[in-house]
């Protein structure tokens, strides 16, 4: 069971996450919504699109200019307090490894963090529990923040990832987070090539097995590309293939840039396993 301000996504319950990322370089957009009536605009429309959470980010994932932490917090403090204000009852979630970060979001009033990077900040998830929100326990394969893989290889990519991420969700509920406000995400392509990315999208259901609802962050992603050898601004089909491979698998969140898109196929998804609802 999932349960962020109010709102609760029982078994077979599917959120959308959609991604409005501040950021004037990231992977996909391009810094379409780094301005912040952009930002604004892009969040209503995912809302509008059937998006359960909206998903703030104010570093892109990979290489790239230095972000500071005042930097990053200028860009995402102010914008969630906006956000909050604007749609009061609407689901946040802030895309951050950094505590400080963190916790001034919780402050104005974010629901969960996603923390991407696998505890490289170890009081991140100490603020999920003093504010009673919700947290993101992913894998990295051991890097640090904004690195990419290199050479990299795993005896079994899902029992490494099965092993990371419920040991940092016992953690953190060990901290004080509540159980059903901790999520898992395999986390698609970060210390992972093509392969492993593909490897846990047919095993999800093993994840799924632990108990702990799965996030799937792929749209887009470079998995996808290199499979079926398209560019960025071509990859909508293959992503919405995954998303429904993940849902069938039994992921519960899922963490997109086209939430309307997302929110149709996931319904589909719903109808065709027995009329299961997509969201709760």
């Amino acid at each position: 069971m999932l349960r962020l301000r109010g709102r609760t996504f029982g078994p077979g319950a599917h959120a959308v996450m959609a991604v409005v990322n501040r950021t004037p370089d990231s992977f996909y957009d391009r810094g379409a919504t780094f301005a912040f009536d952009a930002a604004l605009d892009a969040s209503a429309a995912a809302l509008r699109d059937g998006a359960d959470i909206i998903d703030v980010g104010g570093v892109k994932a990979g290489y790239g200019a230095r972000v500071d932490t005042e930097e990053e917090i200028r860009r995402v403090v102010p914008f969630v307090a906006e956000l909050r204000r604007r749609h009061p009852g609407a689901l946040i979630s802030v895309d951050t490894w950094r505590a400080e970060v963190g916790r001034a979001c919780a402050e104005v009033g974010v629901d969960l963090i996603n923390d991407t990077w696998a505890g490289a900040d170890p009081d991140l998830a100490r603020v999920a529990a003093e504010y009673d929100i919700g947290l993101v326990c992913s894998h990295s394969g051991g890097l640090a923040p904004r690195t990419d893989p290199h050479r990299v290889a795993y005896t079994d990519v899902l029992a490494d990832v099965r092993s990371t991420v419920v040991g940092l969700a016992e953690r953190a509920v060990a901290l004080g987070v509540r159980p059903d406000r901790v999520l898992v995400d395999p986390t698609h392509d970060f210390g992972k090539n093509t392969y492993h990315s593909l490897e846990l999208t047919r095993r999800l259901g093993e994840l799924a097995a632990t108990g702990w609802p799965v996030l799937v962050a792929v749209s887009n992603k470079d998995f996808i590309g290199e499979t079926l050898d398209l560019p960025v601004a071509d990859r909508a089909a293959g992503t919405l293939a995954v998303l429904a491979v993940s849902a069938w698998e039994g992921a519960r969140v899922f963490r997109v840039h086209d939430a309307g898109a997302a929110r149709t196929a996931l319904e589909a998804v719903a109808a065709l396993r027995g009329g299961t609802p997509a969201r709760e």
